[in-house]
């Protein structure tokens, strides 16, 4: 039986682009997992989204706000859990935000080369729109809670509304293990402009062989991180894996030296903790966002200006001195292993 006596069916609602699977995607599917393992009786709802072009975002939100998720099937759901936008735009009368990200774009990449939106008097506009949507359906929520401190910062600063950060662990949590510290650093993550691939690419043309680059992930940005490798004369070094599966990952992370992870402004993400689950320390950037409430310079990794020689300097470090990647791979992992679903799950039914 589920611990509390007056919630038995939550519906997770999630927003999901078509042929794309990321962080956000396993972080809605394991909250599902986990509910039911407590005895709830748990469904994901979602719709998918499109983010292009950008005239189609009130449309999806208002297709969201159609919806009146309160029962199905002739019976009651007892509560709402929304994750991403548009999905917390859903009508029900206990509803719980647990935010992944808004639409970014609108957002702080707003003014960056990772947003669509300029100073346009239509962009302007919209942007001012979505914000005040936001602000609108999260004030129905009866509590606010995000994945990350980074995203309740922003939803504080963009929408006033104070939010509590939940940590989770990464779905592949109770199988990441340690091995050796081989010739390789590891990056993990979609191939798109925003997780900037080329930056833990070009980073490796200071390295000194035979420490190889390896790539997890696809996206639309392949193309533009092959180039960048050639560019920087290291392309017979840099390997992309493409997707792989959970086994091979597993194993990915447990031969790496150490994890190169340097997007822009990150929500949470899982590489972190993934990479300190299998006693990795992570090279990280000052700008990487989400990532920083775990990582600690010189103690559990190394947190480098957003620059290829910065990174390249990091890696080439660790290189030198598996001992050092050894002891601070082994300092992550004993932060790592403080994050639990233990009181998440508590908090979002409570």
């Amino acid at each position: 039986m589920p611990p509390s006596t007056d919630i038995t069916r939550i519906i997770v609602a999630d927003a999901q682009v078509p042929f794309v699977e990321g962080g956000a995607e396993l972080h809605v599917r394991s909250l599902v997992d986990e509910l039911r393992r407590r005895g709830y009786d748990a469904e994901k709802v979602a719709l998918p989204f499109r983010a292009h072009p950008k005239s189609e975002l009130l449309a999806q939100a208002a297709a969201w706000r159609l919806l009146d998720l309160s029962a199905s099937n002739a019976q009651p759901v007892d509560l709402l859990i929304a994750t991403r936008f548009p999905s917390y735009f859903a009508r029900h009368p206990r509803k719980v935000a647990w935010v992944i990200h808004q639409h970014r774009a609108a957002y702080e990449l707003c003014g960056t080369p990772y947003s669509d939106f300029g100073h346009t008097e239509m962009d302007v506009g919209l942007r001012r729109r979505l914000i005040e949507l936001d602000r609108r359906t999260l004030g129905e929520c009866r509590r606010v809670f995000t994945n990350a401190q980074n995203t309740a910062r922003r939803l504080e600063k963009f929408n006033g509304i104070a939010a509590q950060a939940l940590y989770h662990p990464p779905p592949l949590a109770d199988r990441l293990h340690p091995g050796e510290y081989g010739d390789y650093v590891l990056a993990v993550g979609r191939l798109e402009a925003v997780k900037r691939p080329e930056l833990a690419i070009r980073a490796l043309a200071g390295v000194p062989p035979p420490v190889r680059l390896l790539l997890v992930g696809t996206g639309t940005h392949r193309q533009a991180a092959e180039q960048a490798a050639a560019e920087a004369g290291v392309g017979a070094r840099v390997i992309f894996v493409g997707h792989a599966s959970p086994a091979e990952l597993l194993d990915l992370y447990a031969g790496a030296l150490a994890v190169v992870y340097v997007p822009f402004d990150e929500d949470y993400g899982y590489v972190t903790l993934e990479a300190f689950l299998a006693a990795k320390p992570v090279i990280t950037a000052a700008d990487s966002g989400g990532t920083l409430e775990f990582v600690r310079d010189g103690e559990n990794g190394f947190v480098c200006a957003p620059e290829p020689d910065a990174v390249g300097l990091a890696v080439a470090r660790l290189a030198a001195d598996r001992g050092l990647a050894r002891r601070l791979g082994e300092r992550g992992r004993d932060v790592a292993a403080l994050v639990t679903w233990d009181g998440v799950v508590e908090q979002l039914v409570g």
